[in-house]
């Protein structure tokens, strides 16, 4: 297991919790199944704890990004004699990650993703369409019970919607704070991200798709009737089959994008 840097510490601004414990470790590469010949994206690879893993079931092909650049010389040491291991140094929410993919395979990213950052860089992903296979990630338990939440619970809302619209969510596993240095107070969790090939309720518009699910959920105690005034009334919901009595919380991924090619189709015609 990659052996911890001299004088470093997490710092707070990057969000770091640095993953230590080999059971933990070795259930996530489990989970993902790298195989050699795949492109294997890891997003802040800190001290290489499951970087190294990560390498040698890949068949000795990694690519990480890193943004820490006092990191950035100690994995370049532990990893100099792997050719296939390559390092891009800065914020993975800046990333192009279409034109990382280039004219290779699909990415399939991992990471253990600090909670500060995970979902503007999960939105960030979502974006890149086809460039990405799959994303396995370590996120704040909270944040994937969102991603995996269903219609009518407490913790569905945005995100939910973004990312069922755009991916298969698996929540897999629950990591405690003791499997990290330092330990955080929140437990984690790891969730799998398969984009859709194919979604299976297509929005015409997605940017008016996700602007309707905003201001759905602007205010989740009040019913779809107050929430989206302006955009649509009562009975324009009601034609489209959806009581405009119930709250955003309720609807589900096909009802959102069903509201959203109405209006859609609405303003085709003016």
């Amino acid at each position: 297991m990659a052996s911890r840097p001299q004088g470093h510490r997490a710092r707070k601004r990057f969000g770091q919790n640095f993953l230590r414990d080999p059971g933990i470790i070795a259930r996530l590469v489990r989970a993902i199944g790298p195989r050699p010949g795949e492109r294997l994206v890891e997003i802040g690879p800190g001290q290489g704890a499951l970087t190294e893993p990560l390498l040698e079931a890949a068949g000795g092909h990694l690519e990480v990004i890193e943004l820490d650049r006092d990191l950035i010389p100690g994995l370049r040491v532990q990893f100099f004699d792997k050719p296939g291991f390559v390092i891009h140094e800065g914020d993975a929410l800046k990333v192009d990650f279409r034109a990382l993919r280039g004219e290779g395979p699909p990415l399939r990213v991992v990471g253990n993703l600090p909670y500060n950052i995970s979902t503007p860089l999960i939105a960030h992903l979502l974006e890149a369409g086809d460039a990405v296979a799959d994303m396995h990630f370590m996120l704040q338990k909270e944040v994937v019970e969102r991603l995996a939440a269903e219609p009518g619970g407490a913790d569905w809302g945005r995100l939910s919607v973004l990312a069922q619209y755009h991916c298969r969510v698996e929540s897999l596993f629950t990591v405690p704070p003791e499997a990290f240095v330092p330990r955080p107070k929140v437990e984690s969790a790891i969730v799998r991200l398969t984009p859709h090939a194919t979604p299976p309720h297509r929005a015409r518009d997605e940017a008016l798709l996700f602007a309707l699910v905003r201001q759905a959920f602007a205010q989740r105690r009040k019913t779809l009737r107050n929430n989206l005034k302006g955009r649509l009334d009562a009975q324009a919901l009601a034609a489209l089959g959806i009581d405009p009595s119930r709250r955003p919380q309720t609807l589900s991924v096909e009802e959102f994008v069903r509201i959203a090619n109405h209006l859609a189709a609405e303003e085709e015609t003016t």
